[in-house]
């Protein structure tokens, strides 16, 4: 427990130093919250189906700092680690190989929360953010799409044998999906062309999910068919198959 405990405060240290995974965590959400706040106010308005504009929006800024973590940080230092020889090395230590995942794991878990209660903070101080929601199926959805974003993340790590091709696949994974997903703006405003584009990504119902439980309404994509129940489904899913994928093709060194 000793070693991992200190595995942790290393990557905890070092995940820090990443200018890109600190500033998507931490601040792009906050500042997004305050230009759009700012804005529109937290009054209820139609423009946001009766809901105020950071009420409705905060739990869909959930969706890009989980993703920065999971799609961005996590496989990018598992690359890292393995082009490096960090992870052979590692192999020929007493300490458990499941050791570097679980500290990843913990690791951008709590970046990710960290990130979060950021949000909630400024949304409540500056906004009277409010939730309309169940406590526990919010945090049990935030629990399952964390570890069903994450997963993707593990199936990059598992795929690409090199850090710079790593950068590229999640820059093309990242960026598109928050910008597509509705979890920077609203999806309800999309063309139609691009609400079923949006349909094909999986942080779209990781977004509509947070939305309806943090909402308690059907707010979401009503006249599109996505539903509380199809969106647990899929996120399932996603994470079923990834995991899949990641111990199917996992390795923990190239020869």
């Amino acid at each position: 427990m000793k070693t991992l405990t200190n595995l942790l405060k290393v990557d905890f240290k070092l995940i820090l130093r990443e200018f890109i995974v600190v500033f998507f965590s931490l601040i792009f959400s906050v500042l997004m919250i305050l230009m759009f706040g700012s804005i529109y106010g937290n009054k209820p308005i139609p423009f946001f189906g009766g809901y105020g504009s950071v009420d409705v929006l905060v739990p869909t800024y959930l969706g890009v700092i989980l993703s920065v973590n999971g799609i961005m940080s996590l496989p990018l230092t598992l690359v890292e680690y393995r082009e490096k020889k960090i992870l052979k090395r590692f192999m020929a230590t007493p300490m458990k190989p499941s050791y570097i995942i679980i500290s990843q794991l913990v690791v951008n878990f709590a970046i990710t929360v960290i990130g979060f209660l950021l949000l909630l903070l400024v949304g409540k101080v500056v906004f009277d953010l409010k939730f309309y929601g169940n406590v526990f199926l919010f945090i049990l959805a935030f629990v399952l799409s964390t570890l069903s974003i994450f997963s993707i993340g593990f199936v990059i790590a598992s795929l690409v044998n090199n850090t710079r091709a790593a950068n590229a696949i999640a820059n093309i994974i990242y960026f598109p999906m928050i910008f597509l997903s509705g979890a920077t703006f609203p999806i309800e405003n999309f063309p139609k062309t691009l609400q079923n584009v949006a349909k094909a990504l999986p942080l779209t119902y990781v977004s509509d999910l947070f939305k309806r439980i943090w909402l308690n309404s059907d707010l979401s994509w009503v006249k599109s068919g996505l539903s509380l129940k199809l969106d647990f489904v899929v996120i399932s899913v996603v994470l079923i198959v990834c995991i899949f994928i990641s111990i199917r093709k996992f390795k923990w060194y190239y020869d």
